[in-house]
């Protein structure tokens, strides 16, 4: 059985008949993010954020996490990440440590940006869009050829859905995939927490491909929330598809940063609410 995935005891009930049987549900646990900096005489520990994952991919999530929220800037930076060998009582581990070069002073100043939001709605207002201005390193103006043909775009969510194995066995997990623009599958992460999934995601694209992801598209499980679309902008995507809808400052924060986002993206329907001229227009030979 997988990691992330554990079998209970369940009664269900259909048309009034009862039968006892096991249900896979998707495991989910605290992690707890601590990070080392500081010169080698003067090595410093300190406790960053407890977030509620899906284990596997730990070090992933870590890295995507630090990196999204403008912690670390630059992936160069990473000496190690590993687990601190902390259990629980079902032995598991829930505590990771990131290791950085001792010549950097990582950016823990703005803690409330960082830290404030604990739900997968992200925090509100201006100040935060202002906020992401301040410790993103991708600026709104990086090259711009980055283009998606309608008929590419509207079967991601059935090629992710052919990835997502815990899902299936769940239904429990979101999840976040890298696309080409040719719409190749190129990494999918899952996680009980929708922000969880597209850190794992960045964490894992951190060590695979060259950043900014610039020439990628970004495929969410579900709605679009403010907070995913920062980790996008800090990650420099461009364009950004969900199943669900988005919410009103993360259309206003993609407009900010000049996201391409579509939302509804089920079948051959969805909703462009910001930067259409990305997304090229098959049906009626019309093109934006």
């Amino acid at each position: 059985m997988s990691a992330a995935i554990v079998k209970l005891p369940v009664t269900t009930v259909t048309d009034g008949v009862i039968e006892e049987k096991t249900d896979a549900l998707a495991i989910e646990e605290p992690l707890e993010i601590r990070l080392e900096y500081g010169p080698t005489e003067l090595r410093k520990v300190q406790n960053i954020s407890v977030t509620m994952r899906t284990p596997g991919n730990d070090a992933e999530l870590t890295a995507g996490f630090l990196f999204t929220e403008g912690i670390i800037s630059n992936p160069a930076h990473f000496k190690q990440i590993a687990h601190s060998f902390i259990a629980c009582a079902d032995n598991r581990e829930n505590v990771i440590q990131v290791s950085i070069t001792e010549d950097i002073t990582p950016n823990l100043l703005n803690t409330e940006r960082n830290f404030y939001t604990t739900s997968s709605c992200g925090v509100c207002g201006k100040g935060s869009i202002n906020a992401i201005r301040t410790v993103s390193n991708y600026s709104t103006d990086l090259p711009d050829s980055n283009k998606i043909n309608t008929d590419v775009l509207t079967e991601l969510p059935e090629k992710l859905r052919l990835h997502q194995k815990v899902f299936a066995d769940t239904g429990g997990l979101h999840a976040a995939a890298l696309f080409s623009t040719t719409g190749e599958l190129l990494l999918v992460r899952e996680d009980v927490g929708r922000h969880n999934a597209l850190d794992k995601l960045i964490g894992a694209a951190i060590n695979k491909f060259d950043m900014p992801l610039n020439d990628h598209i970004l495929l969410l499980s579900g709605r679009a929330s403010f907070e995913l679309i920062q980790k996008a902008a800090m990650a420099g995507i461009n364009i950004v598809a969900a199943v669900g809808a988005p919410s009103s400052l993360a259309v206003q924060l993609a407009a900010e940063f000049n996201i391409t986002l579509a939302g509804f993206l089920r079948g051959r329907r969805f909703n462009i609410y910001h930067a259409p001229q990305r997304i090229l227009i098959t049906e009626n030979e019309n093109t934006y």
